[in-house]
């Protein structure tokens, strides 16, 4: 059972559904139904997992001839291809059902969205073109659609700031990651920014930009009236920080001021959804 709980992913799987408490924190507008965000937190954790196991197996062989990748369950051997797929289905499956019969027919949509964009689109183009971390931010960006859309059946303009600030935040999160392990993705055939652009000008300029226009959209919530002035006070600071962590990389481009940037951006994104949700019980 282990190795089944492995294949989900579970680290990146609380993000997910932290981003999608916050979207439902701010869809619900202090109007809480208990049942229906455990459906939404439980639906989407399902097809959160169910995502990432078939994303394992889809990418089974390239996660053999990479180092960091090769101990998980299906090219370790301990869990078979076959079985890796019905997992994964089954668990997508349950998740769709749970968003569409225990919370409503929109969250079910922007569920299902995001399993598709992600399997369909991001994870072939990771082999054919380095935009495809755009189009990754994509899905990734998509959680608090979903809870907002559970709690409020539609969609405002403050779940697509939400959404725009995961979606600005990925780009040194990941490129950070892609820059540390750029040689484990050239080995797999992955076609990473890093891995095209070996100086890694480029990248730096990429999760330079992220950060800044980072700084503005974290700033959103406070303008909408979604959180108060000492939200965006903090916002501020913590976007300043985060981006103070970026020109270090632009300044120095190696793996340990990469790491750098991931440390910042494991650091910020809970920290400002606090800050989001403090200011908001005030706003």
């Amino acid at each position: 059972m282990r190795d089944y709980v492995e294949l989900t992913k579970p680290r990146i799987t609380w993000l997910i559904l932290m981003s999608t408490a916050v979207g439902y924190y701010f869809g619900a507008r202090g109007q809480w139904h208990l049942p229906v965000l455990l459906h939404t937190l439980l639906g989407t954790g399902l097809l959160a997992s169910g995502t990432a196991a078939l994303n394992e197996w889809y990418e089974r062989e390239g996660d053999a001839r990479m180092r960091r990748t090769r101990g998980r369950p299906i090219p370790s051997g301990r869990v078979t291809p076959q079985r890796a797929l019905v997992f994964g289905i089954l668990l997508s499956a349950l998740g769709f059902a749970d968003l569409a019969l225990g919370v409503n027919r929109v969250a079910a949509f922007w569920g299902l969205a995001t399993l598709a964009c992600y399997l369909l689109l991001y994870t072939p183009l990771k082999r054919r073109t380095p935009h495809a971390t755009t189009v990754g931010a994509l899905p990734g960006a998509m959680p608090p659609l979903i809870g907002y859309a559970a709690a409020r059946g539609a969609l405002t303009a403050e779940a697509w700031v939400l959404f725009a600030i995961l979606f600005l935040w990925q780009f040194p999160h990941f490129l950070s990651i892609a820059w540390m392990y750029r040689e484990d993705y050239r080995r797999a055939g992955i076609v990473f920014l890093p891995v095209v652009e070996p100086d890694g000008r480029s990248t730096a300029r990429q999760m330079l930009v992220g950060s800044v226009l980072l700084i503005p959209a974290s700033l959103l919530p406070a303008y909408l009236s979604m959180a108060g002035r000492l939200y965006g006070i903090g916002a501020l600071a913590l976007g300043l920080g985060f981006l103070y962590a970026t020109l270090r990389v632009a300044r120095e481009r190696t793996a340990r001021r990469a790491r750098g940037v991931l440390l910042a951006s494991v650091i910020y994104l809970p920290l400002l959804y606090g800050l989001m949700l403090a200011g908001g019980a005030r706003a």
